[in-house]
């Protein structure tokens, strides 16, 4: 879209079809208005100053040092309250002065280095480097440049090192990126914790022995956190310290290029869980104070902090903090072949409050109005369309509890542009009803409404429980419904306890309903699939810095002698149904029960009549179920099977007859035998696959 053609119509050019979509937003067409002018008039100004959003967003590989063809060495910084700025270094002795930058316009800074007499750079791969700020007190700063490629950590040192990063032969990636994906099953990992091992894991260990792990267990997408540079290794990630640089506690860039490209080579997509909504306060290996002052890619003052979090919010209306951002997310693309992001933290980004203390209630009124930050949302929205316009393949999804309307619609719809949202509420609600309600109570209306209750036409991503319940101080699902039992009776050697058949049992049924009827893409975080025994928590000092609990046990799974196998059984097999049916690509299910004296919900989506019986002891024989499609029916998927721990009431080779006979709203129905605590998947073997429902 041509950003003058942009300017000249205000008016998002398709809002009117999404206010004919949901006429409650017709009171806030100014809002959009407003918005999407913001965003045309900011593609204006990027066009005319810097030559287009395409060249903006290359500055990655201009800013901060790279290497010329000559061999010379070319620095450039952006240090609006520095006083002089010099590059020091291994390359010259550290000596603070040698080598000034020039001042240019706009607060930038630059410094040429030509080659040696050799040709040869004279700042080599491998060296040592910091940018020697002389604040307006006159004080030296040692910086790490905001555009770092690698960073390091000595032993026994508390802050980080800048390593020029630019080797003779840098990894060549050999596979293609794979298509867009249809359905998403998303596995999101962690790479320092992906080994039973109580230590850092690498690169390597997550390339050959964890990707082949996802592949069989029918993931199509791996999404990583804590890749960006992170000095606290406890923040999970998410407090940044280096945003262009992968961490190294794994490995080098060329490490984790090739985890990449070997995921693509297994048809993997691989998502970055990147984090733009705030940064870390630490100055000496961090962004904060970068020149002196508190303002430097940052809102000054207490604007300029989280107080939740205790670190920096970013200036969103600055220029060049979007020129530092949009060429971050594009570096992460083109360097190492990201498929797309995971935007953390979007509610604190699209509000003044930052969601702190502030409840949403679903008022439209909330969405709108002056405590929404737009100049937050404008760069959310040119970041989808840089996005969307120079890799139209990459995948972007929101993380946001707000449930602001229009996020995951399109741009030219005065939408936000991304694809997916995370559905927030469906994780809270499992907890609640686990922590709160006997099993007698549940509610069956109540849990159909929070895994269907999602705006039309935007996309959702379902998942049953959060990495954050995985933390220490929290539980997973797996360990809120087996709790201290999983430490003595997860062997079969051990007695069956009521406590632990019930664990598995709502285990496997809690994963399925979510992923059949809670979205259009599935999420589990990694080990929540076999049931982690545990809780995760990272090396600090008041755990003595122990690993102990910073890894991922997958060596439960093989062990034929624990119970863990059949979980992460079932696990594989759901995923493999959805990847042969299709049903994250499928509208919306058609919900046909949901029986509360019953404990019963039954639906239809992608073809399948899916069936659940929830209640603790009451099984049912001819249990009636109205269905769309006349046939015959065979169970597919049965979380009562023996391979998945289950007590194998149900015989697979037994066929199902539709009758004629209408029911709850459905033409047809036929009679299923639906035991307790149990949930079946069956097909009807007459009718050609996506013909129906």
């Amino acid at each position: 879209m041509a950003a003058a053609v942009c300017v000249q119509s205000l008016l998002p050019p398709k809002l009117p079809q999404l206010l004919e979509r949901d006429p409650y937003l017709v009171p806030f067409e100014t809002d959009f208005q407003r918005r999407y002018s913001l965003f045309c008039n900011h593609l204006k100004k990027i066009e005319e100053n810097e030559g287009g959003l395409d060249k903006f967003s290359k500055s990655y590989k201009t800013f901060g040092i790279s290497q010329l063809a000559d061999g010379g060495i070319y620095c450039k910084e952006w240090a609006p309250g520095a006083e002089a700025v010099f590059l020091a270094g291994d390359f010259n002795g550290w000596n603070p002065f040698s080598h000034p930058y020039k001042k240019m316009e706009y607060g930038k800074w630059e410094l040429l280095i030509p080659p040696g007499q050799d040709g040869c750079p004279l700042v080599p791969h491998g060296s040592r480097l910091k940018v020697v700020i002389r604040a307006q007190n006159g004080d030296l700063l040692y910086r790490i440049s905001p555009w770092a490629r690698y960073v390091i950590r000595d032993e026994g040192k508390v802050n980080y090192d800048w390593v020029h990063w630019n080797p003779p032969q840098s990894y060549i990636h050999k596979h293609p990126s794979p298509k867009r994906l249809k359905s998403l099953r998303i596995y999101e990992s962690h790479v320092g914790i992906a080994s039973p091992e109580g230590k850092v894991a690498s690169y390597k260990n997550f390339t050959y022995n964890v990707l082949p792990r996802i592949k069989d267990l029918g993931y199509n997408c791996v999404q990583l956190m804590a890749i960006m540079e992170h000095a606290y290794y406890a923040s999970f990630g998410y407090q940044v310290t280096s945003f262009f640089a992968a961490s190294s506690r794994y490995g080098t860039p060329d490490d984790l290029k090739e985890m990449i490209d070997v995921a693509h080579s297994m048809g993997i997509t691989v998502l970055l869980d990147v984090v733009h909504s705030h940064a870390s306060k630490n100055s000496e290996d961090g962004l904060n104070k970068f020149d002196g002052t508190d303002s430097c890619f940052f809102h000054s003052g207490p604007k300029g902090t989280h107080q939740l979090w205790d670190s920096r919010l970013f200036d969103y209306a600055n220029w060049e903090v979007l020129r530092f951002l949009l060429s971050n997310l594009r570096m992460w693309i083109e360097d190492y072949r990201f498929d797309g992001f995971r935007f953390d933290g979007v509610t604190s980004m699209l509000y003044h409050h930052h969601g702190i203390g502030t409840g949403f209630s679903g008022d439209y009124n909330e969405y709108f109005g002056l405590h929404v930050d737009e100049d937050a949302l404008c760069y959310l929205m040119l970041a989808n369309h840089m996005i969307k316009f120079l890799h139209p393949e990459c995948i972007t999804i929101a993380e946001d509890v707000s449930g602001m309307p229009a996020l995951c619609r399109p741009v030219a719809e005065g939408g936000g542009g991304f694809d997916y949202r995370l559905a927030m509420a469906i994780p809270d609600k499992w907890i609640q009803i686990i922590k709160e309600l006997k099993d007698e109570d549940w509610n069956m209306g109540n849990i159909v409404h929070t895994l269907t209750n999602r705006r039309y036409e935007e996309k959702y991503i379902a998942y049953a429980e959060s990495h954050d319940q995985a933390l220490v101080g929290d539980k997973t699902l797996a360990f809120r419904l087996m709790d201290a039992e999983m430490y003595t009776n997860m062997s079969v050697l051990s007695p069956l306890t009521a406590v632990i058949d019930r664990g598995i049992q709502l285990h496997k049924m809690i994963r399925l309903i979510t992923h059949a009827l809670g979205g259009e893409s599935y999420l589990n975080f990694m080990g929540n699939e076999f049931g982690h025994p545990e809780w995760l928590d990272f090396p600090r000092i008041g755990n003595n810095e122990s690993y102990h609990y910073a890894r991922r046990q997958f060596n439960l799974t093989e062990d034929h002698l624990l119970r863990y196998r059949f979980l992460n059984a079932f696990d594989r097999d759901m995923n493999k149904l959805e990847e042969r049916f299709g049903w994250l690509a499928s509208p919306p299910a058609y919900v046909s029960e949901k029986h509360e004296a019953n404990k019963v919900i039954a639906f239809e989506r992608a073809g399948l009549l899916f069936v659940f019986n929830f209640h603790p002891y009451q099984s049912y024989v001819d249990y009636r179920v109205g269905i769309a499609d006349p046939g015959k029916y065979k169970i597919l998927l049965d979380s009562d099977d023996g391979e998945y721990g289950g007590h194998q009431r149900l015989d697979h080779s037994t066929e199902y007859f539709s009758e004629e006979y209408p029911h709850n709203y459905r033409p047809n129905s036929l009679m299923v035998y639906i035991p307790s605590r149990v949930a079946i998947v069956l097909q009807n073997v007459d009718v050609p696959k996506g013909s129906s429902l």
